[in-house]
């Protein structure tokens, strides 16, 4: 069985276990970030809107998701709107896709490719675009 690991803005919390939830359901092993699973990160993201550099460093954030990814077959990128950008993937996300990418993950989107200053940088990476089916994803249970 191919496992599945979820990145993208931690404000995106909500939305990322609604995703784990109905991937689970199908019968697939879902992996997600610290800051999702640890009700004090999510808390502090939900209620300030941001996540902070201090909690990324105090819980080795960048370093412990690149590992696990590394143990990944598939990485999920979960991108609603956020600050008025639609599907928006952020600059910890972006650096989560290009270590999928090298390391020859499969690589999706959830919702659409944004416009951002690195669209061409994120397109370059060939990410799979399920626009919110998960139908999309080729995965064996």
């Amino acid at each position: 069985m191919k496992t599945l690991i979820i990145c993208g803005s931690i404000t995106a919390a909500k939305e990322m276990l609604q995703v784990q939830k109905q991937l689970e359901s199908m019968g697939y092993k879902v992996e997600v970030p610290e800051g999702v699973k640890r009700a004090e990160l999510r808390a502090r993201t939900e209620a300030e809107n941001v996540e902070k550099a201090a909690d990324k460093i105090k819980y080795d954030l960048i370093r412990g998701y690149f590992e696990k990814i590394k143990k990944h077959d598939i990485v999920l990128i979960v991108n609603p709107e956020k600050r008025g950008i639609k599907n928006y993937i952020g600059g910890n996300t972006l650096m989560e896709m290009a270590f999928a990418h090298v390391l020859n993950k499969g690589l999706y989107i959830y919702h659409g490719v944004p416009d951002m200053p690195y669209t061409a940088e994120i397109l370059g990476m060939q990410p799979v675009v399920l626009e919110g089916e998960l139908g999309g994803l080729e995965l064996e249970v």
